[in-house]
């Protein structure tokens, strides 16, 4: 399996494959052609499939049914991939809703996917059929029966989030979405886990936006192979089966108190009398690596000092441990509630101020 290798989100963004225990230096345009692959597999000829067994309905058979729950059933796992597309979708959509990026369009959209020679259902598309088909039928004081989607009736979502571009361009968020599917369907055992839009859009918009058009162009398959090799070290957090194992999150967070009880005994006890567990806040901190505590400049600006570490997951430890200790005073003074308050919105926005205090800890240990 050909991933990517992120020791700098910044700097030097290497294309290696690993084979075995050997890293062999591979051109970027393999990783993207076997990416383009993925697309043709996964996306295009099941779209085309779909769309030509729809017209038919050659797929409808006594075998094979959409009723049909045997796990091997085409139409099983058809319906399967929607449910995780419609997450996937609902996240993206949302991602970093405090800038416009990724409800801009990309300049460079997937002519593999835009082809008009393909007609197929894309995925656009198949979100678009598959939450028309979710409807609510109900009828009014007067006798008129209207059919109304679930969402707009219960005002779910505003009016602007589900927008998207006209034909023959992409937002940003539509690139991110196809990453996300891609890898579900290449990782069925974890497939696609709330969280993962968040550290994938970082490694998207760092590709989108390098100022070489050479980079820019190929952000997608870039992106994705980046992705795929972090989740390879991340994705034990995820999977909520090895929560309590010593590779699972649970160990991890209580890694976190750990080190503190180490660097600051006081700040330690003081959370520890006032039962503010470490899975309170560490939880999301370690799972997005900070991707929702910080502003994403500030985000790309942290992972680059982890991802240039040799023992990145220790040092994001450490950067745990020096949010905590750069905001000792206000926690040793507050009770439960301003403390609480404290740590699920940090206070301090300055990460060079945290990245030094990390540091200074780590070369103390």
């Amino acid at each position: 399996m050909l991933v990517l290798l992120v020791p700098l989100m910044l700097v030097s963004v290497k294309r290696l494959r690993f084979c075995s225990d050997v890293q062999v230096q591979i051109s970027p345009f393999v990783c993207r052609e076997v990416y383009a692959q993925f697309l043709r597999e996964m996306i295009i000829q099941p779209g085309i499939a779909k769309a030509n067994l729809g017209l038919s309905r050659a797929d409808v058979t006594l075998e094979d049914h959409p009723l049909n729950p045997n796990p091997d059933s085409r139409w099983n796992n058809y319906f399967k991939d929607n449910e995780i597309l419609l997450q996937i979708d609902k996240d993206v959509r949302r991602l970093y809703p405090d800038m416009a990026f990724f409800q801009r369009p990309t300049e460079y959209p997937c002519q593999l996917i835009l082809d008009p020679q393909n007609d197929y259902e894309t995925l656009r598309r198949r979100v678009e059929q598959t939450t028309l088909k979710a409807q609510t039928v109900h009828r009014n004081r007067s006798g008129v029966t209207n059919v109304s989607s679930p969402g707009k009736a219960l005002n779910l979502y505003p009016s602007n989030e589900y927008e998207v571009l006209p034909s023959g361009t992409e937002a940003h968020w539509e690139v991110v979405e196809r990453i996300l599917f891609i890898y579900a369907k290449l990782n069925p055992g974890i497939a696609y886990v709330q969280g993962m839009n968040e550290i994938v859009g970082p490694i998207y918009y760092t590709f989108a936006t390098d100022p070489s058009s050479q980079w820019k162009e190929h952000a997608e398959a870039d992106t994705f192979f980046c992705f795929t090799n972090l989740m390879s070290e991340n994705r034990d957090n995820f999977i909520k089966s090895l929560d309590d194992s010593q590779c699972g999150i649970t160990c991890k967070m209580e890694s976190v108190y750990a080190m503190l009880k180490d660097k600051d005994p006081q700040l330690f006890l003081k959370l520890e009398e006032q039962n503010i567990k470490p899975q309170y806040f560490t939880f999301r901190w370690l799972t997005l690596l900070l991707s929702q505590e910080f502003l994403l400049p500030d985000v790309i600006r942290i992972w680059d000092s982890l991802f240039s570490d040799q023992d990145r997951f220790h040092f994001l430890l450490l950067v745990c441990c020096a949010m905590l200790i750069l905001i000792r005073d206000s926690l040793l003074a507050g009770d439960f509630t301003a403390n609480m308050r404290l740590l699920q919105d940090y206070p301090i926005s300055d990460v060079h101020t945290i990245l030094t205090k990390a540091k200074e800890l780590q070369e103390n240990s």
